[in-house]
């Protein structure tokens, strides 16, 4: 039987906060996880993470290392993965206080947000599918922007769409929007995370998992 030629596209951040943060399975072999989750019928041709770099607060100074080498160890251990990057953006706010005095109603504060990253994977994911390099698309996210690809990919190009989404579904709900236009849903379990992770150190390098995690 043809395996379906199958292209994943993570978004880092939604991965990242939704389902490793605060757990020890931060050093994830993504190729790894797809290929025990995904029915054998699926050929993985490509993936395609999107993230961003991340600053060092002065209270981590090893955040950004951290964050840089795992994406060395996935670009060294896996040849069908690309990184995409976005940026961060920050911008002065006045917003209201969670609790008013009745001198002080709004503070000025920081908002920092990462862009480009739905952006980025919108195109790809309509780029590739008019292109026709896959029959299935893998999308880990859930952020309700990407739900007019998704139909594009579906309606006009036929292609079938799966749905990762992170932290579905202890800690969140699917988006309809984003559902709406899936074959199937699946959630990302702790025991999957757990079995799935990359070599310590990723072999022929020196690239080692960062002791803090």
């Amino acid at each position: 039987m043809e395996k379906a030629r199958t292209y994943i596209y993570i978004d880092g951040f939604n991965l990242y906060y939704g389902s490793v943060k605060n757990t020890p399975y931060k050093w994830l072999d993504v190729k790894k996880f797809f290929e025990n989750v995904l029915h054998s019928k699926h050929s993985i041709d490509s993936i395609k993470y999107f993230t961003a770099l991340v600053s060092s607060p002065p209270n981590d100074p090893q955040k950004t290392n951290r964050q840089q080498t795992y994406l060395r160890a996935l670009k060294k251990h896996i040849p069908e993965l690309e990184i995409y990057y976005g940026h961060f953006l920050s911008n002065p706010i006045r917003a209201p206080l969670v609790t008013p005095t009745p001198t002080e109603k709004f503070a000025d504060v920081i908002k920092t947000e990462e862009k480009g990253s739905d952006v980025n994977i919108a195109v790809h994911l309509l780029n590739d599918s008019w292109l026709d390099k896959y029959d299935c698309a893998i999308l880990v996210s859930n952020d309700s922007d990407l739900a007019e690809g998704l139909r594009l990919v579906k309606e006009q190009n036929h292609k079938s769409v799966g749905l990762f989404v992170p932290g579905y579904p202890k800690d969140r709900d699917v988006s309809r929007e984003l559902k709406r236009y899936a074959n199937f849903v699946r959630p990302i379990r702790p025991s999957t995370l757990k079995a799935c992770q990359l070599p310590d150190p990723i072999p022929g390098t020196n690239i080692h998992k960062p002791a803090s995690w």
